[in-house]
């Protein structure tokens, strides 16, 4: 009688596949079992699974609006409310004696009183401003030119990084001295009895000093553009650095002399940074008041020297109205030259 084959009892939970063998089947059970209690036994496989939901919630970062919101309180805070304050303020009466807060149009009608004049002059308002502007444009030109050419050196003719770098800096050591002494250091140069008249009389070329390098217009203009030409020499200088040298390359195979490559390749190019330079200069030559008092002998007017004297004066609703109406100028000429190039477009 032959033996019956011994047949394990099942357990709970665990049967025998069909037509599987037991060698077959337990390995690969036991290998799953092991495989997951492995798993099990690992602590950190589930904060390994988690770290990519907070890396990615880390490059979100914050929301927008409370990304926005410091900048805006600083904006806030520095610009629209001291402008509202100045609108505001400029509707005001005033006395000898106090500010009288109301709304009234006295003040602008007042900046234009005798405005046109029936004896066919300007009336001071209109002189004034266009003294300011007279200044603004010849300011503006002359830096353009001085800007343009040292900024074409540096960018086009200064190859090593660390000379145009030297050069650089060369050209921002005024800048490490106040506008105020800046100025002055002009005096003993253009004085009646200064460096200029001496060597010209010495010399035989003019038989008394000249009068008008000092306390005039010229004075003027020469120290705004002693101020002021870095403003517009470093978008410029920006602008040129960022032009493909190989455009320039194509130009000269194409024969284009150095004039006709500066008119049809680069200058178009920086128009961006000519634009924004200019508005930096119109900006500042508009609205200055230190340089024309200083280097014009107080004998020069201009709007910012206006509404510093009414300021003075403590005529101080006066003085916003005349400062309202010089930012909407100085907005006008930066509206103008933005519709000349599209700055964000360019940018």
């Amino acid at each position: 009688m032959s033996e019956q084959p011994t047949v394990m009892p099942a357990k709970a939970g665990i049967h025998e596949p069909r037509g599987a063998s037991r060698r077959s089947w337990i390995p690969a059970f036991a290998g799953k079992t092991m495989r997951g209690a492995s798993a099990a036994s690992q602590p950190g496989a589930t904060a390994t699974a988690r770290r990519p939901r907070k890396a990615a919630a880390l490059r979100a970062g914050a929301p927008a609006w409370l990304q926005a919101t410091p900048f805006s309180l600083v904006f806030l805070l520095f610009f629209i409310i001291p402008l509202s304050l100045v609108v505001m303020v400029s509707f005001w009466n005033f006395n000898e004696y106090e500010l009288l807060p109301g709304f009234t149009f006295a003040n602008y009608l007042k900046i234009f009183e005798g405005c046109p004049r029936t004896d066919g002059q300007m009336c001071v308002t209109f002189a004034t401003y266009l003294s300011t502007l007279k200044f603004c444009l010849l300011t503006w030109a002359i830096t353009l030119v001085l800007g343009f050419a040292v900024a074409y050196f540096l960018a086009f003719h200064v190859r090593s990084t660390g000379a145009q770098t030297l050069l650089f800096l060369l050209c921002t050591i005024p800048f490490w001295t106040s506008n105020v002494i800046r100025m002055i250091s002009w005096v003993p140069l253009l004085g009646r009895h200064g460096l200029i008249n001496d060597t010209l009389v010495s010399a035989g070329l003019v038989s008394q000093p000249l009068e008008w390098l000092l306390f005039s217009d010229f004075s003027v203009v020469l120290a705004f553009v002693h101020l002021y030409t870095m403003f517009m020499l470093v978008p410029i200088f920006n602008s040129m650095m960022r032009i493909d040298r190989s455009l320039l390359e194509a130009s000269r195979d194409c024969g284009a002399s150095a004039w006709q490559t500066l008119w049809s390749v680069i200058v178009p190019l920086c128009k961006s940074g000519i634009v924004i330079g200019s508005i930096f200069v119109v900006t500042i030559v508009m609205g200055d008041f230190v340089t024309v008092g200083v280097m014009g002998g107080q004998q020069i007017a201009s709007v910012g020297k206006v509404i510093q004297v009414q300021t003075s004066y403590l005529q101080f609703p006066l003085a916003a109205a005349n400062a309202v109406i010089l930012l909407a100028t100085v907005l006008l000429i930066v509206w103008s030259l933005t519709r000349v190039v599209d700055i964000r477009r360019e940018l």
